[in-house]
């Protein structure tokens, strides 16, 4: 019995270590991932000082914009690098809240945590005056 106990936890945690939320911290700014690898955080400043400081952020990390529009719930900034495809989408919470989502795709499958955690903290500095 304890030892289908122990192997019954082995595979809990086996399953769920991909969709736990992981704090990472860059420069202070935590950004949570899901399941699909995609960074994520709410940030308690308005879709509009939001958006321009992804394009600052982004323009600072010498990351180009490739196309930036309207969505139903915001805004999506299109960029990329030499080896990413990045899509930013930012949605408004509130008035004075908005949730910024970064996914940064080496080709179809691959996800760059790494970078898409880095854009958000930017955008963090940039929020806060930290440039």
């Amino acid at each position: 019995m304890i030892y289908f106990k122990r192997c019954l936890v082995l595979l809990l945690f086996s399953l769920i270590s991909g969709c736990a939320a992981v704090a990472l911290t860059g420069a202070g700014f935590g950004a949570s991932y899901t399941l699909g690898n995609v960074a994520r955080k709410t940030f308690n400043f308005s879709l509009n000082r939001a958006h321009k400081a992804t394009i600052l952020a982004l323009k600072k990390m010498d990351i180009k914009v490739v196309g930036d529009t309207k969505t139903e719930k915001g805004r999506r900034i299109k960029s990329a690098t030499e080896t990413l495809d990045i899509i930013i989408d930012l949605e408004r919470v509130t008035s004075k809240a908005t949730k910024i989502k970064v996914n940064a795709k080496k080709g179809p499958i691959l996800k760059d945590k790494a970078t898409a955690g880095e854009i958000i903290a930017q955008v963090g500095k940039v929020l806060e005056g930290k440039r």
